[in-house]
């Protein structure tokens, strides 16, 4: 299975729990369990993505400053949707678990718009 594949299907499962498990009512999740669960699981979905194109870090794991600094020298604008994300999937959601359906769906789709950058330049390599 490609890292494209395997980020996408990530982000498939993402949108599951929280459709199946987090219990929307209101335009808010029920269970912060389940969107914890599904922010962290987004969130992974986009790295396996950005490692496949960026690579090994060398020593010790990588952390948000290596990816913000790599992206930063490709795109600003992905820059931009990647912060977006790690600020509300990783923060917002698999953190402190935020209730709020709008704002895992704007998490989630500038997940898929990382996802889709990564792989139109890998199709270009």
């Amino acid at each position: 299975m490609s890292s494209i594949q395997e980020a996408k299907r990530y982000i498939d499962n993402a949108k599951e729990i929280l459709r199946d498990k987090a219990g929307k009512e209101d335009g808010y999740y029920q269970d912060s369990k389940y969107v914890k669960m599904a922010g962290h699981t987004a969130y992974t979905g986009i790295l396996v993505a950005l490692d496949d194109l960026l690579g090994k870090k060398g020593k010790g794991r990588k952390d948000v400053d290596w990816y913000q600094q790599h992206l930063s020298q490709l795109d600003k604008k992905v820059l931009n949707a990647f912060l977006t994300t790690y600020q509300v999937l990783h923060l917002d959601m698999a953190y402190d678990g935020a209730k709020s359906a709008r704002l895992a769906a704007i998490g989630l789709n500038e997940a898929e718009k990382i996802i889709s950058w990564v792989e139109t330049r890998s199709e270009a390599a």
